[in-house]
């Protein structure tokens, strides 16, 4: 029998850290787990990472910041990025780095096969699920927060790439926050934005399948400017044309969130057309404790785009009866 190939997967989430050695279930490996990229070298340095999957968007070290430090300290090992940022900037960047590939996440067990074919790898790790062990020990439940943390960390990919072709930049991807908040919290959240210069509010509901939200986004006075320029829009910027770009942002970022949260949730949404509900430093209307707001799931994003100080931030609010319909899709999960 051959020795098991050591392996780390290094990923913020423990959703993603589970689908990940799903996917290598019963092949010659001994995995190692690690959160965040100092555990990943640690890993490294202890010779448990001949072969890494390494997450790019993480806390405390990221993965592009794993691979500047590969290269630094000459380590030996061989490095696939597993990544919700599917930027076509994001994937050269990691070869760039020395990364042997990109895969797209969620994962798919086929491309991963595929890719360790293509690089001479299947062979070395071929199935014998009587070597397979885990230096690490894997949790049996996964909790909601993980959950929801990496179906939005998907979806901010896919929002993120849109925006990325719309305006020919590089967009810098944060570790998405999900909490539950009140109504009364809500409101303090988006009264922060505004006393942050926040200038405009875009709202875009959805609903389908027992579950109903809304997106909103929120615009500084100079990233709009700023976002104009980008989109080479040359005629000045008067109201309507500010209306126009806003609108036209909302539908890239927002719509590309929440199609692809329905396609993870395995279901469709109904979108509203996207409207401005606060410009110019006006707080929105977010009174809707009637409408079932007393308390709602909170998914908050800040993007940064390009090395410019360009930035907007998404926050996606569920409806308190939304949840258990959202909470019994996740249960799923639990059982990987």
């Amino acid at each position: 029998m051959n020795k098991p190939i050591p392996v780390v997967i290094c990923d913020d989430s423990l959703l993603a850290r589970k689908q990940m050695a799903r996917s290598l279930q019963g092949w010659n490996v001994s995995i190692t787990f690690a959160t965040n990229g100092l555990e990943a070298l640690e890993a490294i340095h202890n010779g448990l990472g001949h072969l890494i999957f390494l997450d790019l968007n993480m806390p405390i070290m990221d993965g592009y910041q794993v691979l500047e430090r590969i290269i630094r300290d000459d380590l030996q090992t061989l490095i696939l990025v597993v990544s919700g940022d599917i930027q076509p900037d994001a994937a050269k960047r990691v070869k760039s780095l020395g990364a042997l590939d990109f895969i797209k996440k969620p994962i798919n067990e086929q491309i991963v096969s595929d890719i360790l074919h293509q690089y001479g790898l299947l062979k070395e790790l071929s199935p014998e699920s009587a070597n397979q062990t885990h230096s690490t020990p894997v949790s049996t439940a996964i909790d909601l927060q993980s959950y929801y943390q990496e179906i939005a960390n998907v979806a901010m990919g896919r929002a993120g790439d849109r925006l990325a072709r719309l305006l020919g930049v590089f967009i810098h991807l944060p570790i998405p926050r999900v909490q539950l908040i009140t109504i009364n919290e809500l409101a303090m959240t988006l009264q922060t934005h505004i006393q942050r210069e926040a200038s405009a509010t875009v709202s875009q509901g959805f609903v389908g399948s027992g579950i109903a939200g809304e997106a909103l986004l929120l615009f500084t006075e100079t990233s709009i400017q700023d976002m104009a320029n980008l989109m080479r829009y040359d005629d000045a910027l008067t109201p309507e044309a500010e209306r126009e770009i806003l609108i036209d942002l909302a539908n890239v970022l927002s719509g590309a969130f929440i199609n692809s949260l329905a396609l993870q949730l395995d279901i469709s949404f109904s979108q509203g057309p996207p409207s401005i509900i606060g410009l110019h430093g006006n707080m929105p209307d977010m009174e809707r404790s009637d409408q079932g707001w007393e308390k709602t799931l909170s998914i908050e994003i800040g993007y940064r785009i390009g090395e410019q100080t360009i930035s907007c931030d998404l926050l996606l609010l569920f409806t308190e009866d939304s949840l258990d319909a959202m909470n019994n899709r996740a249960k799923f999960f639990e059982s990987l």
